[in-house]
Parts: structure tokens; sequence; C-alpha cells
């Protein structure tokens, strides 16, 4: 158990006990509020993070003083950090939060992912990922000792590409066309890309430039099944609540809409590869 789910265990703990001080069963409060029992559960047992409404109305319903309610909405907001913060999770280098996205990934059964200024990590090259995670240990000011075993495990993370799972990937062509890595290893990077196209049961597209999108998107965004990951320049935002998550699982469906797939998608592939081998070449 991580130190974050340990923390949401014990603040769950905490929801528990307010329900048992005011005599009510987690029926009885469910049917209170109007959730379903598994909510209460789930909360109370800290397999689901809670939302600040969620407390509210939780608080609200066992009549508990406006003080308590603002004493675990501070800890909820701290909960959300703990767990958010990439220097937090990076402290020790890159592998360990590599091996807890293999272990996430291989569980899940749907994957589905957009970015707008990098390669997906299922589909970079080691060359192009070790390029990502020098860059991010300088910004963050973490350790880059473990670069090399960092790439490793992300490479192993790509062998669920191939394991029949339900994989959707779109990336905008923008974060193509802005090398994060020298010429050479973006030109590796984009005949990955090409044999990406391939891959059987892979949904592969890309967002081609000044084509409308159907939604402003600020970041891109990874959904492993019900839960949502989305990466800030210094925090990681993870979202399980069902009403929210379908509203990125909805986002995803629309950008669909725009992005190219199959020949569409490898031409654009190919002719900024043609573009980064004129530079090798100049």
């Amino acid at each position: 158990m991580t130190n974050f789910e340990q923390r949401r265990q014990e603040f769950g703990e905490r929801l528990r006990r307010f329900r048992e001080e005011a005599d009510l069963t987690g029926r009885e409060l469910a049917s209170a509020l109007g959730w379903p029992h598994s909510k209460i559960s789930k909360l109370e047992t800290g397999k689901q993070t809670a939302e600040d409404q969620d407390v509210t109305q939780w608080l609200d319903a066992l009549d508990a003083p406006e003080s308590s309610v603002r004493h675990m909405l501070d800890e909820l907001a701290e909960l959300r950090i703990s767990k958010a913060a990439w220097r937090a999770q990076l402290r020790a280098g890159h592998r360990a939060r590599q091996q807890q996205s293999y272990d996430s990934e291989h569980a899940a059964t749907r994957i589905r992912n957009v970015e707008f200024g990098v390669v997906p990590g299922l589909l970079q090259t080691a060359d192009y990922a070790r390029a990502v995670f020098r860059t991010q240990a300088e910004l963050l000011q973490v350790p880059d000792t473990d670069i090399e075993a960092s790439v490793r495990v992300r490479m192993q993370r790509q062998q669920v590409l191939y394991q029949g799972k339900d994989i959707e990937i779109i990336i905008s062509q923008h974060a193509l066309r802005h090398p994060v890595a020298a010429p050479e290893a973006m030109l590796g990077q984009l005949d990955r890309l090409v044999s990406a196209l391939d891959i059987p049961g892979l949904r592969f597209g890309v967002l081609p430039e000044f084509r409308r999108l159907p939604n402003i998107t600020m970041n891109g965004f990874s959904m492993l099944d019900d839960l949502v990951q989305v990466e800030h320049v210094s925090a990681e935002l993870t979202i399980d609540d069902p009403d929210q998550v379908a509203i990125y699982h909805r986002l995803m469906d629309r950008l669909w809409h725009v992005a190219c797939e199959g020949d569409e998608a490898r031409t654009i592939v190919q002719q900024l590869a043609a573009e980064y081998r004129r530079q090798i070449e100049d």
C-alpha cells in the first residue's frame, strides 16, 4: 500500500466515525444522500477518493459542526496534494513511478490516452523516453540517477499493446513537430509511430494541424478503465468521480471525430519524418 492509499484509507475511517457517532448505518446514510450504498462503502474503506461535495454533503447530513466540515475539507486538499505533486512522486527518481504505471496498465482492460505536447509513454522509443526523463528531472530538480532503469520499465510497459486489450491513443501533430529530442531521435520516434499503425487492436490517431477541435482541451489525459489521470507541469490529477470520468470519455469520443487514422495518419507522420531527415542532412 502506498502512502497515499494509506492516507486515503485513514480519511475514509474518519468519515465512518462521523457516521457511527450519528448512529446511522451505511445504508441509512446512503438513503439520506440519495447515493448508492456502494459509494458509502468505497469512501469509508478508502477505495475511492472523496470530492469536496461528497464531504460537504456527508457531514451536512450528519449535522456535523461547520468547524468539522472545514477541517475535513482541508485534510482532503492535503490528501490530493500528497498524491499529485510530481516532486513527491519522483523524489527517489522515475523508476518507481514507471513501475506503478506498468502495474496499472496491465491490470486495466481499457486504456484511452490523448496527448498534445508529447508522444504517449506507450509509444515512446528509448531515446525519446530518455530525453523526456532528463528534461523532467532537471525542471523538477529530482534525481536523474535511475534514468536508464526508468527507460527499461517504460519499454516494458509497452508489452500491454500486444495483450489484446482495448487501447486507443491520439496524439497531436504539434507534439510531433515540436522536438523533444535531437532530430535523429525524433526520426526514430516517428518510425515507431508508423509501425504502431499496424499493431492489431490498437486504435491510433493524429490530430492534424489547423483542424478545428470539438472542445478546448488544455491538457492531455489518460484513462485506465474508470480512472482518469491528468498530468500538469508540477502535479498529476487523479479523477475517479463517475460523472467527471464520463466527461473525459465523452471528450475522447469527440476527438476521434476529427482525428486522422490509418493511411491519413501514416501520411502525416511520414511527412514529418521527411522534415527531420532534411534537418539531419543539412
